[in-house]
């Protein structure tokens, strides 16, 4: 199964958290990492207070189920010590399962396509960036979707 994630953080090194992230998913079982997009310099989420955020996207081809895959992420998390105490607060690092094949999921723990991802360009320009032909179900193509959203707070690292 062909997912890609998200990946940001605003704290202790962002650029390095997001690469210590991309080595572990490297390394999780039944997880490749197949292509990483450019690291992109966003804004926090509605004016939160907090240092700039660095993002990026990546695919992996995997062989788990998407909530084994979010099992993974949320380890990593763990293991880069997130602290979840403010929603869209400051953090070491943010996985989120961005797409999972064109399959939607909605369930307690996770809802895929993400539901922010048409309003969110640190994700939508690093996907296109990526694949320039993915479709997110239920929206249409991504390429509309960066052609809809404004992109002026983003900055390509």
């Amino acid at each position: 199964m062909l997912a890609y994630i998200g990946l940001g953080s605003n704290l202790n090194n962002p650029k390095a958290q997001i690469e210590k992230a991309l080595s572990a998913i490297n390394r999780a079982e039944e997880v490749s990492l197949k292509e990483v997009s450019s690291f992109y310099e966003s804004r926090p989420l509605l004016d939160m207070p907090g240092p700039n955020y660095i993002n990026a996207v990546c695919g992996v081809e995997t062989s788990l189920s998407a909530i084994d895959l979010l099992d993974v992420c949320q380890s990593i998390e763990d293991d880069q010590k997130r602290v979840r105490e403010v929603k869209w607060g400051s953090r070491t690092i943010d996985l989120d399962i961005l797409l999972y094949e064109q399959q939607v999921i909605s369930n307690e723990r996770l809802s895929i396509p993400h539901p922010e991802i048409a309003n969110r360009a640190f994700v939508l320009v690093p996907l296109h960036e990526i694949d320039k032909e993915i479709k997110v179900p239920l929206l249409g193509p991504v390429k509309k979707l960066v052609d809809r959203i404004n992109t002026d707070d983003l900055k390509k690292l």
